[in-house]
Formats: structure tokens, C-alpha cells, sequence
């Protein structure tokens, strides 16, 4: 694989791992370098590009996966098996996780065909960074100052399934997965750090499934060719998104979502500059 390509799949690869899980959107980032990078390379068709967003993405989930594995463990319950294990009363439960899936999961299956066939353009996407980021900034603005959950473990099921409600909003592209569920759980009496940790555990199992839905029907586009592309962006969206959620997780509670609301802002200003 030539250096300038290896050089591109790992800048794709910083771009969704950075931008995934951080409430900015992923797609408004996508959308930019999608049509100056990815489709201009040859060996890579329509569809190879299509596949390509999938590995990176599922490097993004790992990332996941390998930071909250110990929430992931006791979740299945196998916590009892780690080295030094202490149950501890009031933690979250894998049925919360799965309510808060719901509303989301039936909207995505209703409405998959008419969103990936009207929805996804630049303005959609536009229309959705801005909203979204008017949405974060009134969660800020009247969220309660001292929330009842301030832990993921002290979260009840109305609030899981309240997040999962606010997540049907980013079925909408550009509004972000997590900008509308932390938003939602902020308002709903969460922590920032609170919902953000729900957020990231909620998203592993509905993202995991979708992408690997996804490359099952589209495995053969994964030439040997492109493989070196493929496992570069796949290794860089995986070391990027780690970076990227840990640092995220300890700022989140001391800056809350107005300076990403102000960063969503900015990006859909670049986005009709460099589009329209």
C-alpha cells in the first residue's frame, strides 16, 4: 500500500474514532472527508466505501467495549469472574440498557429505507448540526443544577427509556447519537458524566449489530487490494476513539455540551461554505 494512502485511512480513521462518540456528529465530519478522500480512490467502489465507514466504525465500538469492559462483564454477569469482583448494590442492569434501546430500534427498523434514501444529504445534515446543537445548548441552560443521578447506576428506567426516546432523535443525520441522549438525560435529571456513560454503553449493541449486518452483505468488497486500507482505518478509529472517550468522560461534568453545541455551530457553517 502506497504511504499516501496509508497516510488517508488513518486520517479517516482519526476522524470517526474522534468524532463518533463525542456529541459533534460523525456524519457532518464524514461528509467532508467522504467527498475530498474516500471516493477518489480507484480500487474503491461505491460500495468498498460504504464498507470501509462500517470497519473504521466497528474500530469506534471496540474502543467502547475496551474501556467500559468491566461494566460489560457485569452486565452479562460475568462479573463474578473478575479478580476481585464486589457486587455493588444499585448498578445498572442489562434490562435498563435494553428499554433504553427500544424506541430507537423499532423507529430504525420502520424507517431505515426512507432515511437512507431521503435523508442523507448535505442539508439534511446541516439542518441537523445546527438543531442539535440548539437542543445541547437549551439542555444546559435548563437542565436541573443538581441532579438526582449522579452515577450510571443510580439511573431509573424512566430515564433509561426517556434517553432512549431522545435517541430516536438522531435517527435524524447530523444530530448526533450522543448529543441527543446526553442532552435528554441531562434533562432528565442525569449527570452530564451520568448519561454519557449510558450513552456509550447503549450504543455498542444497536451500532455492533447495524455494522455487522452491514458487512455481512457487503464482505465482498473487501479485496485483498483494499484490506491494508481497511486495517489501518480500522486500528486508527480504534486508538483515536479510545483517546477520545477517556478524555471526553473526564472533561464532560466541568464543560458540559455548550462548547460542543458552539463547535456543531461552526462545523455547519465550513459544511455550506465548502458545499453551497
Amino acid at each position: 500500500m502506497e504511504l499516501l494512502l496509508f497516510i488517508k485511512a488513518i486520517i479517516l480513521g482519526l476522524v470517526e474514532g474522534a468524532t463518533e462518540f463525542a456529541p459533534v456528529s460523525s456524519t457532518g465530519h464524514m461528509i467532508i472527508v467522504d467527498d475530498l478522500w474516500l471516493q477518489s480512490e480507484k480500487f474503491l467502489t461505491q460500495h468498498g466505501a460504504n464498507t470501509f465507514k462500517v470497519v473504521i466504525q466497528l474500530g469506534s465500538i471496540l474502543a467502547v467495549v475496551v474501556t467500559f469492559w468491566e461494566r460489560f462483564f457485569d452486565l452479562l454477569g460475568l462479573g463474578r469472574f473478575r479478580k476481585g469482583h464486589v457486587q455493588k448494590q444499585s448498578r445498572l442492569k442489562l434490562t435498563q440498557v435494553i428499554v433504553g434501546l427500544i424506541p430507537a430500534g423499532v423507529l430504525g427498523v420502520l424507517f431505515n429505507d426512507y432515511i437512507d434514501d431521503h435523508l442523507f444529504s448535505t442539508a439534511t445534515v446541516l439542518i441537523g448540526l445546527v438543531i442539535g446543537a440548539v437542543f445541547m445548548i437549551l439542555a444546559d441552560l435548563i437542565g436541573p443544577k443538581n441532579p438526582k443521578a449522579q452515577t450510571v447506576d443510580e439511573i431509573s428506567y424512566g430515564q433509561a427509556l426517556a434517553i432512549g426516546l431522545f435517541q430516536c432523535f438522531s435517527l435524524w443525520p447530523g444530530f448526533s447519537r450522543s448529543g441527543s441522549t446526553i442532552s435528554g438525560g441531562v434533562l432528565m435529571g442525569m449527570s452530564h458524566r451520568a448519561a454519557a456513560d449510558f450513552t456509550f454503553i447503549m450504543a455498542v449493541p444497536i451500532m455492533a449489530g447495524a455494522s455487522f449486518l452491514s458487512l455481512l452483505k457487503n464482505w465482498q468488497y473487501m479485496t485483498m487490494d483494499s484490506l491494508p486500507f481497511f486495517i489501518a482505518g480500522f486500528v486508527s478509529a480504534f486508538i483515536f476513539a479510545l483517546l477520545s472517550i477517556r478524555f471526553f468522560l473526564k472533561l464532560i461534568n466541568k464543560i458540559k455540551l455548550l462548547p460542543f453545541a458552539i463547535y456543531r455551530i461552526v462545523l455547519a457553517i465550513v459544511i455550506y461554505l465548502i458545499f453551497f
